[in-house]
């Protein structure tokens, strides 16, 4: 390989933009890399900077609002399964939003492989949301309820 042919390896590669090349002829190899120049934060326009910013307080905003949110309770299913919120399709539901319930009472149901297991609620308190849909698939540790004690 002569110089000239290496000079116009590197003018082509700088050309187009590539970043790596690896090049093979008659027993030789040759591989160039160029390293791209890191943009220093000085360098970004301040509107871009100004809009970070913003993003970052809404976030925490976010944050704190679901975490009120997520006050309570949850009840999570024990498996992958169906939920039902009925003990039969006719029968009305074990829990409604807002009822009272106690440690131990049944809350639902989640059928897996043809077996019916009972969700019970871990403590006393009123319900404030019921996560899951009756007659839906629901996965292992997935919320179900949220009570408030």
């Amino acid at each position: 390989m002569e110089v000239t042919q290496l000079q116009q390896l590197i003018s082509s590669m700088s050309a187009s933009g590539l970043s790596e090349l690896e090049y093979e002829e008659n027993g030789v190899r040759l591989h160039l890399r160029k390293e791209k120049e890191p943009i220093g934060l000085e360098e970004l326009p301040k509107k871009i900077t100004e809009q970070v910013r913003w993003e970052q307080t809404t976030g925490t905003e976010e944050k704190r609002q679901e975490q009120e949110e997520l006050q309570g309770n949850v009840v999570t299913s024990p498996l992958v399964g169906t939920f039902y919120a009925a003990p039969a399709e006719d029968a009305a539901p074990y829990v409604q939003v807002g009822d009272r319930v106690k440690k131990g009472q049944i809350l639902g149901i989640v059928e897996a492989m043809k077996l019916m297991n009972e969700i019970e609620s871990d403590c006393d308190g009123q319900i404030l949301e019921i996560l899951a849909e009756n007659g839906k698939l629901v996965e292992y540790q997935q919320p179900l309820f949220r009570i408030k004690s």
